[in-house]
């Protein structure tokens, strides 16, 4: 096999003109051939249209000839790319080996034939492949073969057995090569590869050990080519059966081959030679400086590596800059007791996620509608797109709040805050699993440092930070609504504990903690049978967290001031939207460290769950007009929402997410049965009722109210006098509004919002803000009629976006503005009026 390379002679004594010999061919752009041998480029696009398509006169076998052209011009296009990537991993092999016979070589005889075993093979096996296949795909028609060139690629996969056998071997003699010679790991860190003739890339860097896995990479999917292939040849055709060995052969193969090998992508080594794996990484917010920070942390089997994203160029390959590590043998976790309160942390307040929130959804409405109108991208796309990501990052950055901290027993501490109790268990389970092997301190010297920072970029399992803006167009854009759940009960623990479970649902590309049921005291089997409604943001996986209840004072956490339960075990669940939108309940288990918990779910969409269907029962209060209710009772705001209000007042106004965190469902139902048949003992199930359940309550009275509280009619007017831009002509309008509500809606509303207003002003201990509770009660207080709604897109995410958005502004109007009252309203000149 003939080469391009210059020839060397033994005379090539000093290893630094050796070693710029071998980097002037690296960065020899013109790229490596081991074949002058040229073959054309495969069927291009505009040759493939060329077919017949006719969609009335098109032939069964025309489609399939179509398919089996379209399935081969893919494994051309494959694998001009994968002989390119070995002609970049042979390329430095003859320079290294010309070096091996001078007084200072690179490496050694024996190195060069470890890290580069079989790869001449596999190279000339496959380019003989495609040599052959390209000329047959140029002319092709219904009477070509293929099949005999599938069948012999498939009988010489014996030298990938060969290869991988190897690999694990050939990883780790380029690492310790690298390690001991600055000259070739430089040249393995940049190896060029070529791109397709036919296009005008310019190579492209790529590290050795990249390379090195393309083989493995490519063995594992030798199978699903076939598959295509036979799925368009007819059963007739002489290819049909050697296609159908071929696949025998290649899945036999990859039976027996060892099925350990995408691990081996994680392992480094340390420069004692031992293996050193990456076991978990993930995109964590750092606080430091009081500030915080987005950093990707990096855990091995000896260390904890914390690095940031190095900012790069166009066309430069990424790096990571190590911020700092701690040896496992000196981490540790500070128990609540042991820990430094950390400087005070600014959080972000809710209202402003909320906001937050609500632009991401709008931006998302625009690029659909965007993409609609342009049938695909566009500069208006990129722009919106851009500016979505940056929304959402901030989002990553400043929602979180659940603190982890970690403190090297030699030095300092570190602090990260996370968005999901789940997520901090995960980190530290696994830390904590691998200290109880026999771990020895270690201190990297500033090479060994570099090259493991290095590595970081290689071997990540996470490459994206988890926003909307990094999935792929065509990914489940998740369920919006809400998710109907009911835990039931759970076993398999093996002492009586005080239990309760936590759900956390996806959001916005992190996970938030939206229901908690109560604490079963002092059991094995728990049985809560709690319901919740839970609203969803685009979510696609539903976590289940068991807890044992702490009672323990002592066991505060000094960063956060809440006593810490111990998790019991955690498990979680992808929402499959064909099981979940059923009518019906769908039950399952979750299995956690051998304790199993049952539950039930049920979704239904946001429209239905809103929709406001009157009561056919008009002796009742639900579903039943507000006027009809408070001419009955004789009373200027109805029953219902003074007991549910006082009762709030009373022990609930210093309850942390009141209003926000789901109340049981059952428990809500007895209420609501209770209010409706007006029972005697409706105080004493108040004073004996969990106060979410009274406070989910009152807010299921105002959402089944046949129209809302606002008023159908008035709808619009609300949203437009938002929409007013002078102060003054905004407040005669908002006031205007109120004075046109009937009676009963305008003295419930007063009352009502009085109360929440002095909710929020406990804000310090509930954590309810004037705008979490405006995010709570806007859209069930104030909504578009069903003529109206109508009206709008079909997309879920858009009636969030767009309605809620309204309807929290105009109610949180009115939470900021001074007291307002009944006779003061209705006394009032009016200045400005607008039609209603």
């Amino acid at each position: 096999m003939e080469s391009n390379l210059p020839p060397v002679g033994p005379g090539v004594e000093e290893e630094d003109e050796a070693i710029r010999f071998l980097e002037s061919v690296l960065e020899d752009d013109s790229g490596f051939c081991f074949d002058d041998a040229e073959c054309q480029s495969p069927t291009s696009p505009n040759e493939i249209s060329a077919f017949p398509m006719g969609p009335k006169g098109e032939s069964e076998s025309d489609k399939g000839l179509l398919m089996r052209q379209l399935v081969l011009s893919g494994v051309l296009a494959s694998e001009e790319i994968y002989i390119n990537q070995l002609e970049a991993l042979l390329l430095p092999m003859k320079p290294l080996k010309a070096t091996a016979s001078t007084s200072q070589p690179v490496l050694t005889l024996q190195q060069i034939n470890d890290i580069f075993y079989k790869i001449e093979d596999i190279y000339q096996m496959h380019k003989d492949f495609y040599d052959k296949l390209c000329p047959i795909v140029q002319q092709f028609d219904n009477t070509t073969t293929v099949g005999h060139l599938f069948q012999k690629l498939a009988s010489q996969l014996g030298v990938y057995k060969a290869f991988v056998d190897n690999y694990k071997f050939a990883l780790e003699t380029a690492e310790k090569c690298g390690q001991s010679n600055i000259h070739f790991f430089k040249i393995s860190e940049d190896l060029k590869v070529k791109g397709p003739k036919e296009s005008k890339e310019q190579p492209r860097s790529v590290t050795m050990e990249a390379l090195l896995y393309k083989p493995i990479d490519r063995v594992t999917r030798s199978t699903l080519v076939l598959h295509d292939l036979l799925k368009h040849t007819p059963t007739d055709h002489p290819d049909y059966p050697l296609l159908q060995d071929a696949l025998r052969i290649s899945q036999n193969f990859l039976s027996n081959i060892n099925e350990d090998i995408d691990p081996r992508r994680t392992a480094v080594t340390t420069p004692k030679g031992d293996p050193r794996q990456l076991l978990k990484d993930g995109f964590l917010v750092e606080l430091s400086e009081n500030s915080r920070k987005l950093r990707h942390l990096f855990l091995f089997t000896d260390l904890l590596l914390c690095a940031k994203l190095k900012k790069t160029t166009v066309g430069k390959h990424q790096q990571y800059d190590c911020k700092w590590y701690i040896p496992l043998a000196d981490l540790v976790f500070p128990s609540p007791e042991e820990s430094e309160p950390i400087p005070q942390l600014h959080a972000t307040p809710d209202h402003e996620i909320e906001e937050m929130k609500a632009k991401i959804s709008v931006l998302k409405s625009e690029i659909q509608k965007e993409k609609k109108s342009n049938k695909g991208s566009s500069r208006a796309t990129e722009r919106l797109k851009k500016k979505m990501f940056e929304y959402e990052s901030w989002l990553l950055l400043y929602s979180p709040t659940i603190p982890f901290r970690i403190h090297n027993k030699n030095g300092k501490s570190y602090f990260f805050l996370l968005s999901s109790d789940y997520e901090r268990s995960e980190w530290r389970e696994a830390i904590q699993k691998l200290q109880k092997k026999d771990l020895q301190a270690l201190a990297l010297s500033p090479f060994e440092l570099q090259m493991l920072t290095a590595s970081c970029f290689k071997l990540r399992t996470v490459h994206n930070v988890p926003i909307i803006s990094h999935k792929d167009d065509d990914e489940s854009p998740g369920l919006y609504g809400f998710l109907h759940i009911i835990i039931k009960s759970a076993k398999g623990f093996t002492h009586s504990s005080n239990l309760y479970c936590t759900l956390e649902m996806d959001s916005f590309g992190y996970f938030v903690s939206k229901a908690k049921t109560r604490v079963f005291r002092d059991t094995t089997e728990p049985e809560w049978n709690e319901e919740f409604e839970i609203e969803l943001e685009g979510s696609q996986c539903l976590r289940i967290l068991c807890y044992e209840k702490c009672f323990d004072k002592s066991k505060l956490n000094k960063d956060n001031n809440e006593i810490v339960d111990k998790i019991m075990g955690k498990g979680q669940i992808q929402l499959d939207p064909q099981v979940v939108q059923s009518k019906n309940w769908h039950d399952d288990v979750i299995e956690m460290n051998g304790i199993k918990v049952e539950f039930s779910m049920k979704f239904s969409s946001r429209d239905m769950s809103l929709k406001r269907t009157p009561s056919k029962k008009q002796t009742g209060v639900f579903g039943v007009k507000i006027s009809v209710v408070t001419k009955r009772e004789r009373s200027k705001v109805p029953y219902i929402v003074r007991q549910c209000i006082e009762e709030v007042e009373k022990r609930g106004i210093e309850e942390v997410g009141i209003y926000r965190i789901s109340g049981v469902a059952t428990d809500i139902q007895t209420l609501k049965a209770a209010f409706d048949a007006n029972s005697k003992d409706i105080l004493m199930m108040l004073s004996d009722m969990d106060i979410n359940a009274i406070a989910g309550t009152l807010k299921l009275y105002f959402r089944e109210l046949p129209e809302p509280l606002l008023t159908d009619r008035l709808y619009l007017a609300f949203i437009e006098g938002m929409a007013l831009s002078d102060p003054a002509a905004k407040e005669n309008c908002m006031m205007h509004l109120l004075r046109s509500l009937p009676d009963p809606n305008l003295m419930t509303f007063l009352f009502l919002l009085h109360h929440l207003k002095k909710v929020a002003e406990n804000e310090p201990v509930n954590k309810m803000s004037l705008h979490n509770l405006a995010t709570v009660f806007g859209p069930t207080l104030l909504r578009p009629s069903e003529v109206e709604s109508k009206g709008h897109t079909n997309l879920a995410s858009d009636i969030w976006s767009h309605d809620v958005m309204a309807q929290v502004q105009v109610l949180l109007y009115y939470l900021q503005h001074p007291p307002i009252s009944f006779a003061d309203l209705k006394r009032s000149t009016l200045y400005y009026s607008t039609d209603v």
